[in-house]
């Protein structure tokens, strides 16, 4: 099986090369720049081949996947800052790459007869009540610009082709690139005390896991749309902080010494974007269609935090 792989300079992207590596695929890496060769760290990924594709030119998507000939796409690729997102400057990139980008896809994917399979988020939704968000559910109010070009990019999806995997996930964090682990480690560097929001719910999902449960689906046809994190429960960012640093000062006793203080959003300060305070995603369909769950979040935790080797 050949796969293309868009965004492997991401977090993501990185990690399903490695997984389709490990299962003896053949697998093409894809991103913007010219050449690709590891992560931050340096780090190889094991890419077999990489071909520079701008997701936003319809003509050198439509050369690069008819070239390369692939039986599945996996578009990991996107405009993720989401606070910049909601610069008025920046509103028509993020249009151009999440919805025309992932247009651009889909329509080569339906001309050379592959699956695609694409990676939106939780903010697809509002993030209002308690109840967890259902995989069908068709209740869509993004709250900022980041959540709507991603909704616009499912929808451009699933117009277009018939054989695709929509996975919704939340709270990513990964060994190439920055998030909210390693911003806890380099802040508890600095700071004894901190403040984290606990008033916003929902699970964490940790992307060496989640690219085996990718390649998992990608060997199906079980298309459709999928909630995708870790297990072991909802949490909020505060409960979240809380373990980072409990299992961190197994390696430094310093971040034992760290105080965590719970405030609540409003309380913490009102970003550029809105952040909803319910993440909180149902995975029934995983196990209905025979998908093994992630591993609980605290494995996974501890598990990252052998692997960065902070």
């Amino acid at each position: 099986m050949k796969v293309l792989v868009t965004g492997v300079a991401g977090q993501l992207g990185h990690d399903v090369m490695n997984e389709l590596y490990k299962r003896g695929y053949e697998g093409v890496g894809s991103d913007i720049a010219p050449s690709y060769s590891g992560n931050e760290d340096d780090t190889p990924v094991t890419t077999m081949e990489y071909v520079p594709m701008d997701i936003t030119d319809e003509s050198v998507v439509k050369k690069v996947v008819a070239e390369v000939n692939p039986d599945v796409v996996v578009h990991c690729a996107a405009w993720t800052a989401v606070d910049n997102a909601e610069d008025e400057e920046n509103l028509d990139k993020v249009m151009t790459i999440n919805v025309k980008g992932t247009e651009n896809l889909a329509k080569s994917c339906k001309e050379n007869d592959c699956k695609m399979v694409y990676i939106s988020t939780d903010y697809v939704f509002d993030g209002q009540g308690e109840k967890p968000w259902e995989e069908d559910c068709k209740d869509y109010a993004p709250l900022n610009v980041y959540g709507k070009s991603k909704l616009l990019g499912e929808q451009a999806v699933s117009s277009v082709l018939d054989k695709y995997f929509i996975v919704r996930i939340a709270w990513v964090f990964g060994t190439n690139g920055g998030n909210f682990i390693k911003t806890m480690l380099n802040v508890g560097k600095r700071f004894d005390t901190l403040k984290v929001v606990n008033d916003q719910i929902g699970t964490p999902t940790y992307t060496f896991d989640l690219s085996r449960l990718l390649v998992d689906m990608l060997e199906t046809d079980k298309y459709g749309y999928y909630h995708a994190t870790n297990e072991g429960g909802y949490i909020s960012w505060y409960d979240f902080a809380c373990e980072i640093f409990r299992q961190a000062s197994q390696y430094d006793s310093a971040y034992g010494k760290v105080k965590v203080l719970p405030v609540t959003t409003e309380e913490y300060g009102v970003s550029k974007a809105a952040r909803p305070f319910n993440s909180r995603l149902s995975k029934a369909k995983l196990k209905e269609k025979g998908f093994a769950p992630l591993p609980l979040w605290q494995d996974a935790l501890s598990r990252y935090l052998k692997e960065i080797e902070f």
